[in-house]
């Protein structure tokens, strides 16, 4: 029997089954990157993204289409990290506003959905490359048009798009000659792939596995109570995996439940063959821990102070409670005696993305008033960039993204201020950002610094010195995992198994005849007396060029460079 029509219900869990999908499937996305730096991947900003829509969804009741394609679109729009979960949130913002008004979805409105996601997702994107995950949409999209035409079956259409979505993933390495030299597709493609799949796994029906998506608790302020701690009777979140010689049988599982109920609750034991999943709440995580070891190696263990994190969050509310109350009791002075702010509203301040405890002095010794701290590791959300937006009272601001991952989301956020004008500064590195704020003048316009702001970007080159998280071959460079790279701003420019000579093969690319200034800023794995060491050898190569040294702080990059 045909099926002819998908209602708010079944859209939920389809969309609740792509999501936990993707989530299952990051790691083998992540791995998919063309570029073998130790960054926020693919996968890994697809997941939190759709993650964040999924968690207002599981928190619905009995919702309509409108409230769904709400939960859907608010949730991904500000939990949308990285240009792939950006653009996967307009993906979605677009089929969710298709569908919007609808009680029940047929294939002519699925097919009118697929292309305005994919119309909304292209004008999201200021130059849009092809053999990407728009190049995947744009399949979906004319497939699903094509098949629109020829049957309302839904059971003959959905498989037909996902087929073709496939085949068109297959061509990205021929469009993309960067995917081809390194042998994989387009990881943001796969992604895509992976959230229809899901989705259609539950149309069929499949039992799909929601655990990893939560509902989202509702904002509550705790009064600050030594009984509040009390009331957790086991302490300790502990998970592990189990790593077994031979398949995990039925009995041992059942036995090892037992003995787990025995020390504590919130009891999951998953196995899958030689792999054992555990998770559980106890006041003594060294038991579960010594019972495990009898069956096998452990991976991955994980044990946090559950009363802590409790005790962390009341002193949390309670702080935010009471700056709520100063604030209101401030807003009220200020109404009856018409007093000014202790801090006055100024025409311009400025956010800034920062990598490092060393690279935040140096941005608040500039001047920029909010920090966001993440950057490669851990690409922010459009959610983070409005949150500082708020903490910044100004008229204007400008927020320097510091890394070309984190572009989009700042633009997203833009869109979404209507009391502020907001300014995002392409910065893509670092030494970008910080000659940008060097560069900003107090008494100018808002359009006379953006200008000037530019062209001090336009005239720094930058470098970072990382290692390989993967074997690959790109830009015609033969890569190995714990290789030594030195990346400029258009690609890996040097590779090598030494920090100090892969440095310095990365300047030598960069200093030319008109180089004045070299900046350089060094990770927390360098130690103090290394680089100091190093710092003076530079000079020495370059006695004509000012050298410019400070801690940055920053996890997995041992040296940051800037070159004007």
């Amino acid at each position: 029997m045909a099926t002819k029509t998908i209602n708010v219900d079944m859209l939920a869990k389809m969309f609740l089954a792509g999501a936990q999908n993707i989530e299952a499937k990051k790691e083998y996305i992540n791995e998919l990157n063309v570029f073998p730096v130790p960054d926020g991947d693919t996968g890994t900003n697809m997941s939190l993204t759709i993650m964040a829509a999924a968690k207002e969804v599981t928190a619905l009741e009995n919702p309509d289409m409108k409230d769904l394609a709400k939960a859907v679109s608010s949730g991904s729009l500000r939990g949308a990290r990285g240009n792939s979960g950006v653009i996967l949130s307009q993906l979605l913002r677009g089929f969710t506003k298709s569908i919007r008004e609808n009680k029940e979805i047929d294939v002519q409105g699925l097919a009118a959905a697929c292309a305005r996601a994919r119309d909304t997702a292209y004008k999201a994107v200021m130059k849009p490359k092809e053999g990407t995950i728009l190049t995947v949409a744009s399949g979906i999209a004319d497939k699903a048009a094509e098949m629109a035409q020829e049957t309302d079956d839904l059971e003959a259409f959905l498989p037909a798009v996902i087929e073709h979505a496939e085949e068109v993933l297959k061509k990205t390495p021929d469009m993309l000659p960067v995917l081809k030299e390194a042998g994989v597709v387009d990881s943001g493609g796969q992604g895509l792939l992976e959230v229809i799949k899901g989705a259609y796994d539950a149309f069929l029906g499949k039992e799909v596995d929601y655990s990893a998506i939560a509902p989202k608790a509702s904002v509550q302020v705790t009064k600050l109570s030594a009984q509040d701690t009390a009331d957790i009777k086991f302490g300790y979140c502990t998970e592990f995996i189990i790593l077994t010689e031979k398949e995990f049988s039925d009995e041992q599982e059942k036995d090892f439940k037992g003995y787990l109920s025995s020390i504590g609750d919130s009891i999951v034991c998953v196995a899958d063959d030689d792999v054992v999943k555990v998770h559980v709440h106890t006041n003594d995580p060294g038991l579960a821990i010594q019972r495990a070891l009898t069956y096998g190696q452990l991976s991955r263990m994980k044990i946090d102070n559950m009363r802590e994190e409790h005790q962390e969050k009341l002193i949390k509310d309670a702080e935010k409670l009471a700056a709520s109350e100063a604030a209101k009791d401030g807003a009220k002075e200020s109404e009856g005696d018409g007093k000014k702010s202790d801090e006055p509203r100024k025409p311009i301040g400025f956010i800034a993305v920062s990598i490092g405890e060393g690279l935040n002095d140096i941005f608040k010794e500039l001047g920029v008033d909010y920090i966001i701290e993440g950057g490669q590791t851990m690409n922010p959300s459009t959610e983070d960039m409005l949150n500082a937006i708020d903490q910044v009272n100004a008229d204007c601001v400008f927020i320097l993204p510091n890394n070309k991952n984190i572009v989009l989301a700042a633009n997203q956020a833009k869109d979404l201020v209507e009391d502020k004008e907001i300014v995002v500064l392409p910065t893509k590195t670092v030494p970008q950002g910080i000659t940008a704020v060097i560069n900003f003048m107090p008494d100018a316009s808002v359009k006379e610094n953006e200008e000037a702001m530019l062209e001090g970007i336009r005239n720094v080159k930058s470098g970072q010195v990382t290692y390989a998280v993967r074997d690959t071959h790109i830009d015609d460079k033969e890569i190995h995992e714990s290789d030594i790279m030195g990346i400029g701003d258009a690609g890996i420019l040097a590779v090598g198994r030494s920090v100090e000579e892969t440095t310095k093969d990365l300047l030598s690319q960069l200093v030319d005849e008109d180089s004045e200034l070299i900046s350089l800023y060094y990770g927390e794995e360098v130690k103090e007396e290394d680089a100091q060491r190093f710092i003076a050898e530079i000079e020495g190569i370059y006695p004509d060029v000012d050298v410019d040294a400070h801690y940055g702080g920053q996890p997995i990059y041992y040296y940051v460079l800037g070159v004007e």
